[in-house]
């Protein structure tokens, strides 16, 4: 409220100087008050599993796609447009490692894959094989063969996550922040998902990757000299 009401003092204040009314503008001097940074809410690991375990029994091309897409956002922690961006060429069956090429800053870095989301990915790129897109570059295609453009993949998640019932609205910027979340609270390793994240400033991976508060206080439970309970 105050960010918006010294805004429109300053436009006030610039159309007065413009027809001659004022002299200066006094709200330019006042700093607003910085906003905090609102967290999306991360999916917790019993609606991931819920999520990524209810599309698995599928043959259908589309949904071999999209499960392989959720597992990979999952396992990797990938930006939207990293996702899209992918080739073929990029992952690295052998080694279980994707080369993110494109990433926030064009700033590339190598990240593992977990064996279900490496499983997954072959699956789907057998199906897409059999359909006869076998010469297409992107790793994610449409039915048509083109590469699948960020609002689709956005839709396709939002279809699956109303589909199976999850109460929060399911996005690739949720899947990553559940990533980060969950390796940080199983890790507690900040630097190490920092580079996972592809984050050139670890204050950033600091907000991103919270801990929920339960957690915390496990921690300090654990930790505190003063909190351990005497036997």
């Amino acid at each position: 409220t105050i960010q918006r009401m010294l805004s429109t003092l300053r436009t006030f204040f610039r159309y007065l100087m413009r027809e001659g009314l004022a002299r200066d503008n006094p709200a330019m001097d006042i700093r607003a008050p910085k906003s905090g940074k609102r967290l999306p809410k991360a999916l917790d690991a019993d609606q991931v599993s819920h999520l990524l375990d209810a599309g698995t029994h599928s043959s259908e091309p589309l949904a071999l796609r999209d499960q392989a897409m959720m597992e990979l956002l999952y396992a990797c922690g990938l930006r939207l447009a990293e996702l899209a961006a992918l080739d073929l060429r990029d992952v690295d069956f052998g080694q279980q490692l994707v080369h993110v090429i494109a990433g926030k800053g064009n700033k590339g870095r190598i990240l593992p894959i977990g064996r279900t989301a490496i499983e997954a990915l072959k699956v789907w790129l057998d199906k897409r094989d059999q359909n006869g897109l076998f010469q297409q570059q992107a790793l994610f295609t449409t039915q048509q063969g083109k590469r699948l453009g960020v609002r689709s993949i956005q839709q396709r998640l939002a279809f699956w996550g109303k589909k199976h019932g999850i109460s929060e609205h399911v996005h690739p910027h949720r899947l990553r922040h559940a990533f980060a979340s969950h390796m940080l609270e199983s890790s507690s390793d900040l630097r190490a998902v920092q580079e996972l994240l592809g984050h050139s400033d670890i204050s950033t991976t600091q907000v991103y990757t919270h801990l929920d508060f339960l957690h915390l206080a496990k921690v300090y439970d654990a930790a505190h000299p003063r909190a351990k309970k005497r036997s």
